[in-house]
């Protein structure tokens, strides 16, 4: 009887389809230990499962991965939901897994995820998070007094900004207690009431290890804090619910330290740049202000004060030489009528006609001497106005009367609201300065 054999891949996609269509093995919930797990950053991830007397392959594609809230780690135990099936190139069959969680600690993560929604309901994690102090005299550390957490702080701090002061107040970071123990210190910061900031920190570790810094009462007593809260709790990829509530997060305790404390040498030198800022400015400004006193000093409104009315002396003069000649001009224009009168009442040669001429000159001679007088006289006012205006013009003859001006820093004072107390003040009279200092203000109240 005839054999009919079966090529490898014929065999090996028989046996795949009995994979995929036996309904037992298309969604299987298994528990194991991680083996040979290596991390691809972006990529799938190919490792294996085992126990005491068994391996499996296992397959987790990016899509899933990426949506873990853990970092898997060598020899970490989990559960995990997927798939088997067969791999058609090696022949061997795998698990194609679709959800992954701790062994363990399945119910913790439940229990920080349901507390993680109320507290942000609440607003803890959005709240007004604090400003760091930028130069701060205290810094409170609350960590345990054994670990690596409070010596990277010392060095960093030393390193950095020495004049700052760490207070230690050692912390139990793990176990049932530890919660308590944190809340009772962080209370005791407040309660203390010296201290610019605050850093709340450990080491890594497991969720188990860092649930303390998961608990409500921490958070609180985070949030209710008016010190500013730095927390550094676990590695980098480890975020706590302390995390999310203080006002910063660090990635490791020296981060922490780096955020709590300036470099001294590097503010230093910031302080040493604005002062020569400072003093440039300063400079410059006072050589505006040099430039400007000598332009003033060399100004002809010192150095010459008659020119400020020399214009005025000439149309002064020139205005007197108008009237004059319109003076003169009227009386010849008088004088002149005044004869042709004369003339034409001597032609006539009748005696009443020349007496009431005569009388008519004498009305006319008698009006035109007292619109001369009242006209001289108008002139005269006007000329002696114009002389006083003028005489009211100069400086000099103001300052002369009593009067003064009062400056400060070079500029006119123009009323009393521009002044205050014990400012420094130049009084400016005719023949000198006086520097004097306000003593009391008294402003004139308005009228309604």
């Amino acid at each position: 009887m005839d054999q009919q054999y079966l090529t490898v891949t014929a065999l090996t996609k028989y046996l795949k389809r009995k994979f995929d269509a036996d309904p037992y093995l298309g969604r299987v919930y298994l528990t194991g230990e991680i083996s040979n797990f290596r991390l691809r950053a972006n990529a799938h991830q190919y490792f294996s499962l085992k126990d005491d007397k068994a391996k499996i392959s296992a397959i987790m594609f990016k899509s899933a991965f990426q949506k873990l809230k853990f970092q898997p780690k060598e020899g970490m135990k989990v559960l995990v939901v997927g798939r088997i099936s067969l791999y058609e190139n090696g022949g061997s069959y795998q698990i194609y897994i679709e959800h992954m969680e701790p062994d363990g600690v399945g119910a913790l993560y439940q229990a920080l995820a349901e507390l993680k929604e109320k507290l942000a309901k609440e607003g803890l994690f959005n709240g007004v998070k604090q400003p760091l102090v930028r130069y701060p005299k205290r810094v409170a550390v609350i960590t345990s007094p054994s670990g690596a957490v409070i010596r990277d702080i010392i060095t960093t701090v030393k390193r950095r900004y020495p004049i700052a002061q760490l207070v230690l107040f050692p912390t139990l970071v793990q176990g049932n207690q530890a919660a308590s123990d944190i809340v009772k210190n962080i209370q005791k910061v407040e309660e203390l009431g010296n201290f610019d900031t605050t850093i709340i920190g450990r080491g890594g570790g497991s969720i188990e290890d860092l649930w303390p810094f998961n608990e409500e009462q921490v958070a609180r007593a985070i949030y209710q804090a008016k010190t500013p809260v730095i927390s550094s709790v676990g590695h980098e990829t480890d975020v706590t619910i302390a995390d999310l509530v203080a006002d910063v997060r660090a990635a490791t305790p020296t981060a922490a330290a780096e955020l709590a404390v300036p470099v001294l040498s590097e503010e230093l030198l910031r302080i040493r740049e604005k002062q020569n800022r400072l003093e440039q400015a300063f400079l410059y400004l006072l050589q505006q202000k040099t430039d400007r006193y000598t332009r003033l000093k060399n100004s002809y409104v010192f150095l010459q004060p008659d020119r400020l009315y020399e214009g005025q002396k000439i149309k002064l003069d020139q205005t007197t030489q108008r009237l004059v000649q319109g003076m003169q001009t009227i009386y010849h224009e008088t004088y002149q009528e005044a004869q042709r009168i004369i003339s034409r009442l001597e032609q006539q040669n009748l005696s009443g006609r020349l007496r009431e001429g005569r009388q008519q000159l004498t009305f006319v001679d008698q009006r035109l001497k007292d619109r001369m007088e009242q006209y001289m006289e108008n002139r005269q006012q006007r000329l002696l106005s114009a002389i006083q205006q003028l005489d009211l013009l100069s400086p000099l003859k103001i300052m002369g009367r009593g009067y003064s001006y009062t400056t400060k820093e070079e500029n006119v004072v123009k009323s009393a609201q521009e002044l205050q107390t014990e400012e420094q003040i130049t009084v400016h009279y005719i023949d000198g300065t006086v520097q004097a200092t306000v003593t009391s203000i008294e402003l004139k109240e308005e009228e309604q």
